[in-house]
C-alpha cells in the first residue's frame, strides 16, 4: 500500500552560449546563429514512499547511452534514487547541439564530432534540474487523460498509414489540487517542423506546446515534461504548409489546445503505488549489402530525385525522395563500415538496450532507445490500453528500428538501420514482460 505520495519537478537551461552544429540533416554546415527559444532539461521526481522514480525529457536530439549512464549514476549519487529508476529521454529536436557521433553521418563532411564540452555542459544541468526537483517534493496527487493529437502530423511515407494520434498527458498538482506541480506529455511525432535552412536554437513544435500550456492553462511556472513516443516513421511533413517558426506555433498550439481540451476529464488519484522494472536485451543485426550494391541503390536514389524535381512532383513527394537520397548515402557508408569491420564498435555502443518500465498506479510508461516506427508501440498498446511507449530514452540506436515492410520496401528509414527488424518485436516482447511482472 502507497505511503504518502510526493512529487515535485523542475527544469535547467541546456541552450548552448555558444555557436554550435545543429544535428538532424546532412550536407549543410549548419551552425546556430541564435536562439528562438530556449532549450531546457525538465526533470519530474515521484516516491510513494516507498520507491522513488524520476522522469527526465531534455530538449535535445539523443541522448546517447553513455550519456545517460553517467547523469543517472550522478544523480543517484547525489539523491536516493537508484539509477535504474530514472529514465532519461531527448525529444529529438533538429535545431539542437549534436551530442552523439553518428557512423553513419562520417563520409559527411558538413557534420562535425560532438563538441564535448558542450555535452558536459548539458550533463551538468541534466543533473542540476534533477537534484532540484528531488529537494523539492511535497504532497502530491496525479490524474491522466488521452488527448487527440490528430493534425499535428501523419505517417511520414504515407499519410494513411499506421500512426498514433492519442497522446498521453499526466497532470501532477499539490495533494489539495491547488496548484499545479508539472504536465508530462507523451507524443508520437518527430519534431521536424523546421529544416536544414533554419540556424535558430529551437525546440520545434513541442516547445510551442509547452509555451501554451504555461500561458493558458498550468501556471507560467509549471515545468512540462515532453516525451517523444515511437514515432520513426512519423512526421509533420504532410500536415505543414511551410518549415517556418510559425508552422512550429500553429502545431505546437494545436497540440496544445487538444491537451487543455483533455484535462477536464482527468479523474485524480493521491495515492499511486510507484514500481519500477528494467530489462537489458540484445537486438538481432541487420546484414549489409556490399558495396556495390548500395552504389547502385544510391545512383537508383538520385535519379529518381531529379526526376521528381523536374516533373510534376509535389513538395511532399520531392522530400520523401531527397530523404531517401540521404539514407542511400548513409546505407553505402554503414556498407562500407561493415566491409571493412569498423561497424563493430558502433554495434557494441548501442548494446544491450534497456527496456524501462515505471508505472504509477493503473499507468505504465515504458521506454526503449532508438527511434522505433510505430507499430511496435501499438502492438504494446493492444495488449494494455494503460501503457504508453517513450522512445529515444537511455540511449540511441544509431539508427532506426523499422518494420519487415519498410524493410522490403527500402528507403530512408531501412536504409539508415544497424539492427534488424525483428529487433521491435523483441522490445515488444520485454516490454509485455515487465509489464507482467508489475501489480
Amino acid at each position: 500500500m502507497a505511503d504518502i505520495f510526493k512529487a515535485a519537478a523542475a527544469s535547467a537551461d541546456i541552450t548552448p552560449q555558444g555557436s554550435q552544429f545543429l544535428f538532424g540533416y546532412p550536407h549543410v554546415q549548419r551552425y546556430s546563429t541564435g536562439v528562438h527559444d530556449p532549450l531546457l532539461s525538465t526533470a519530474l521526481y515521484i516516491s510513494d514512499g516507498a520507491t522513488e522514480a524520476m522522469f527526465i525529457a531534455n530538449d535535445i536530439i539523443f541522448i546517447g547511452k553513455a550519456i545517460a549512464r553517467r547523469v543517472r549514476e550522478r544523480i543517484a549519487e547525489a539523491t536516493s534514487i537508484p539509477a535504474g529508476n530514472i529514465m532519461v529521454t531527448a525529444t529529438h529536436t533538429h535545431s539542437g547541439p549534436i551530442t552523439v557521433d553518428y557512423i553513419s553521418c562520417e563520409a559527411d563532411p558538413a557534420v562535425p564530432a560532438a563538441d564535448p564540452e558542450y555535452v558536459r555542459f548539458m550533463e551538468d544541468r541534466i543533473v542540476e534540474a534533477a537534484t532540484q526537483a528531488y529537494r523539492s517534493a511535497r504532497p502530491a496527487r496525479l490524474g491522466l487523460a488521452i488527448a487527440d493529437g490528430t493534425g499535428v502530423g501523419t505517417n511520414r511515407r504515407d499519410p494513411a498509414g499506421p500512426a498514433d494520434p492519442q497522446t498521453p498527458v499526466l497532470i501532477v498538482q499539490t495533494a489539495d489540487g491547488c496548484e499545479n506541480i508539472a504536465a508530462m506529455i507523451v507524443c508520437s511525432m518527430h519534431p521536424t517542423v523546421l529544416h536544414e535552412d533554419s540556424t535558430l536554437i529551437s525546440g520545434d513544435f513541442p516547445a510551442m506546446t509547452r509555451n501554451y500550456l504555461q500561458q493558458n492553462v498550468l501556471g507560467r511556472d509549471c515545468p512540462v515534461i515532453y516525451h517523444t513516443g515511437p514515432a520513426g516513421n512519423q512526421s509533420p511533413r504532410h500536415v505543414t504548409k511551410a518549415n517556418t517558426f510559425a508552422e512550429a506555433q500553429r502545431l505546437g498550439e494545436l497540440l496544445g489546445k487538444a491537451i487543455q481540451e483533455a484535462i477536464p476529464q482527468m479523474e485524480f488519484t493521491s495515492s499511486p503505488a510507484v514500481q519500477c522494472r528494467q530489462d537489458f536485451v540484445d537486438l538481432p543485426r541487420r546484414s549489409f549489402p556490399s558495396v556495390e550494391v548500395t552504389q547502385t541503390t544510391l545512383g537508383n536514389a538520385v535519379e529518381r530525385l531529379e526526376s521528381l524535381r523536374n516533373g510534376a512532383a509535389t513538395r511532399e513527394e520531392v522530400r520523401t525522395a531527397e530523404c531517401d537520397w540521404f539514407g542511400a548515402e548513409e546505407m553505402l557508408t554503414l556498407a562500407k563500415a561493415a566491409a571493412d569491420g569498423r561497424i563493430e564498435a558502433a554495434f557494441e555502443s548501442c548494446m544491450p538496450a534497456e527496456v524501462q518500465v515505471i508505472k504509477l498506479g493503473k499507468w505504465a510508461f515504458a521506454s526503449w532507445p532508438g527511434e522505433v516506427f510505430v507499430e511496435y508501440s501499438l502492438a504494446v498498446k493492444a495488449e494494455s490500453d494503460e501503457a504508453f511507449v517513450i522512445s529515444l530514452a537511455n540511449g540511441e540506436l544509431q539508427g532506426y528500428i523499422v518494420t519487415a515492410q519498410a524493410a522490403t520496401e527500402g528507403g530512408y528509414e531501412a536504409s539508415n538501420a544497424l539492427f534488424a527488424p525483428a529487433s521491435g518485436q523483441v522490445f515488444v516482447d520485454a516490454t509485455l514482460r515487465l509489464l507482467g511482472s508489475l501489480e
